[in-house]
């Protein structure tokens, strides 16, 4: 077996008796390998116990979705929260990135004429407010509905050769005005980032498009009668579709990586099985990912393609990587990060290489 170790690790990695994940509720290697039992059973014979900030009913931590002051805690999940945290001085480091295609999309009125993205000169597009929270350092870089259609404007924007001075944005409630920092994977957390927000908007004709994406949108775009204007995941180049989960990054606490990077290592490799596993077992995938992504199995289908199953294993390949950083640039420059940063300094690609070198021995 090969040596797991970061040369610095810390003997003290056998105390640890609890690790933390939390996930999006959309397509992850984490999710499907919590899911079928394979991270539990790797940490049992060290007595670790695996929690997810999903499920516990610990609601105080569940904040550390969007934090990361948990000293335990890995997660992959939308990269405004990831990057927010890093600018705000959380000690993170990104070790993985993946890209799945979530069905990202400008829904428009049956007869609104919007087939194309050029149809957008001129034309009203929701925008979702602030949010409101009671801690003012997260109110910009939670306030995910905002970035998220924005930078999705911005995409189907670019690719017609126009700007945001092109069109007129019109403020809608953006669907999260609590503060409470409840998980994604509630209810109404997957309609406020799916873009649900902003159906009534539309409907109701005070605006000519919106912005969504994901398994939740495909379903309410349905039974609210409105349509895919412009399908961004069919634009020809990722630079357009570079936004909140693509690409999503995978980030740990410090802590936990300097002390007990053995057991980071143990974790990404089960991540890489499941997504082994994924790529061959598009049914299971799917049966898990109707609980994972709040969607129907003909949504699921519709929101992700016919071949996401075989794209869920991270890397942080030069590709990706420059497309974080147009999107860590994009929030700088738009205000939803305090402060700039080195991204390239921030990825650690030792663990993920271990991984893969544990994976392949345990063949």
């Amino acid at each position: 077996m090969p040596d797991i170790h970061a040369p610095a690790a810390d003997a003290a990695a056998s105390t640890l008796d609890k690790i933390w994940f939390t996930r999006c509720p959309v397509p992850t290697a984490t999710g499907l390998a919590y899911k079928l039992g394979w991270l539990g059973e790797e940490f049992a014979g060290d007595q670790i116990n695996l929690e997810t900030l999903q499920e516990t009913g610990q609601h105080q931590l569940r904040r550390h979705h969007y934090d990361h002051a948990l000293t335990s805690l890995i997660r992959e999940g939308g990269n405004m929260l990831a990057l927010g945290a890093r600018a705000q001085g959380a000690p993170t480091r990104l070790i993985g990135l993946t890209w799945i295609d979530e069905w990202q999309s400008i829904l428009v009125r049956p007869d609104s004429g919007i087939t194309e993205a050029k149809h957008l000169k001129g034309k009203r597009l929701a925008l979702p407010s602030y949010n409101e929270n009671p801690i003012p350092d997260h109110v910009r870089g939670t306030s995910i509905a905002r970035g998220m259609s924005l930078h999705g404007y911005k995409g189907a924007l670019s690719f017609a050769g126009l700007t945001f001075d092109d069109v007129e944005f019109v403020e809608v409630a953006s669907g999260r005005g609590n503060g409470r920092g409840d998980l994604a994977g509630g209810d109404d957390r997957v309609g406020a980032l799916g873009g649900l927000w902003a159906l009534d908007a539309l409907v109701s004709g005070k605006v000519d498009a919106i912005y969504v994406k994901g398994a939740s949108a495909v379903d309410a775009a349905r039974q609210h009668g409105v349509v895919v204007g412009i399908d961004l995941d069919r634009l020809p180049e990722r630079r357009f579709r570079v936004n909140n989960g693509t690409p999503r990054p995978i980030t740990v606490n410090s802590h936990l990586l300097e002390n007990h990077f053995d057991l980071v290592v143990r974790f990404l490799a089960q991540t890489l099985r499941a997504a082994d596993w994924a790529a061959g077992n598009l049914d299971g995938v799917k049966d898990i990912l109707q609980a994972e992504t709040r969607g129907s199995r003909d949504a699921v289908t519709a929101a992700y393609g016919p071949d996401f199953h075989r794209n869920l294993h991270p890397d942080l390949s030069e590709e990706r990587l420059s497309l974080f950083d147009q999107q860590k640039k994009f929030l700088w420059v738009h205000g939803f990060l305090d402060h700039d940063f080195d991204l390239r300094a921030w990825a650690d690609p030792r663990p993920l290489e271990a991984a893969r070198k544990l994976l392949d021995s345990r063949a």
